[in-house]
């Protein structure tokens, strides 16, 4: 499972990557596809981070990293949505699906994380 999940942030950041190449470039979209980078890249990391946490509690840190760098990259393929500069819109539609998805289980795993603090 840990390996299935590292592997959907994997591909969820190239598949950021290759999106952006997909945008109408002007100052604006520069600066959201630069950050969109960004976060998308940095959930992988963070997960990865995760996976060599110490304690419990710092697992637990580490993953809410995750959540909060998958929840700026949902914003931001929102506005690009909204923006309307993205020329590959069923691209950026399945990539706010997989963000979706991937926020579902996160959350879940923080969930459950803190339950097994709590006991």
């Amino acid at each position: 499972m840990k390996q299935e999940i590292e592997n959907r942030l994997i591909k969820f950041s190239v598949r950021t990557y290759e999106l952006t190449g997909k945008i109408n470039k002007n100052e604006y979209s520069s600066y959201l596809s630069n950050q969109l980078l960004r976060s998308a890249t940095s959930a992988a990391l963070n997960y990865g981070e995760a996976q060599g946490a110490e304690t419990t509690k710092d697992f637990i840190h580490k993953i809410g990293v995750v959540i909060k760098e998958l929840r700026e990259s949902r914003i931001n393929l929102k506005i690009l949505n909204e923006s309307l500069l993205c020329q590959d819109q069923e691209r950026l539609d399945s990539l706010i699906q997989e963000n979706d998805e991937l926020l579902a289980i996160f959350y879940s795993t923080l969930k459950t994380a803190r339950a097994k603090l709590a006991s």
